[in-house]
């Protein structure tokens, strides 16, 4: 069986990653994240990268060999 990490991934692979899991974060949390950001000062897009980033750890990879 082999395990990988995010970081493993190759650039174009992380880069849709990244991309899936900034959608599902902000169709999950949108409104609560752009509230949060309001209220600390804190640009939305920044705070949006940063819980996708988190949000990919929730993911199970699997991949076809």
């Amino acid at each position: 069986m082999v395990y990988l990490n995010f970081t493993n991934l190759d650039a174009e692979t992380q880069n849709k990653l990244i991309a899936t899991s900034k959608q599902d974060v902000e169709n999950a949390f949108g409104e609560q994240l752009k509230q949060y950001a309001q209220k600390h000062h804190i640009d939305y897009e920044i705070l949006l990268d940063e819980e996708a980033m988190r949000n990919l750890y929730n993911y199970n990879y699997i991949f076809n060999l």
